[in-house]
């Protein structure tokens, strides 16, 4: 099973949904394949425009590394020796914290990750999870 595009767009719709439900400032949303492949993005009005970097760094390290952002964060204050190796491995596209949404299907494999970015991490991690949940889809923060 792959990510198809109306559900990627779904994603998006219902994470911006989310953060305007809980006054989050402007995010960014970026759905990716299980390739570290861009499906869709959206940039809501007033967020800056270095966001696509992030919420692409965030999905990105999640889906290479088969590894949610919150994960990743944790393995990057107890090695941070690793993820640097990593990230030097990737070109400095990871940005590992919370926001970066691994996204599984039914039975356990990884069909991609969604970056969300401009609040706080762990509220970003909320919006990308509504998202993925509306869109059917099991996602792992």
């Amino acid at each position: 099973m792959a990510i198809s595009l109306r559900r990627a767009r779904v994603i998006i719709r219902k994470a911006l949904e989310k953060g305007r439900e809980m006054q989050l400032k402007p995010l960014s949303v970026v759905v990716l394949d299980a390739g570290g492949h861009v499906i869709a993005f959206e940039r809501e009005d007033g967020a800056s425009p270095g966001r696509f970097g992030i919420a692409q760094g965030k999905a990105y390290g999640s889906v290479m590394l088969g590894m949610a952002g919150t994960a990743q964060m944790a393995r990057a204050e107890a090695q941070a020796y690793f993820m640097a190796a990593v990230n030097g491995v990737y070109g400095g596209k990871v940005i590992p914290v919370p926001g970066g949404v691994l996204v599984r299907d039914k039975k356990g494999a990884v069909i991609g990750a969604v970056g969300v970015t401009g609040d706080t991490s762990d509220n970003d991690a909320i919006a990308a999870m509504a998202g993925i949940e509306a869109a059917g889809l099991t996602g792992e923060i």
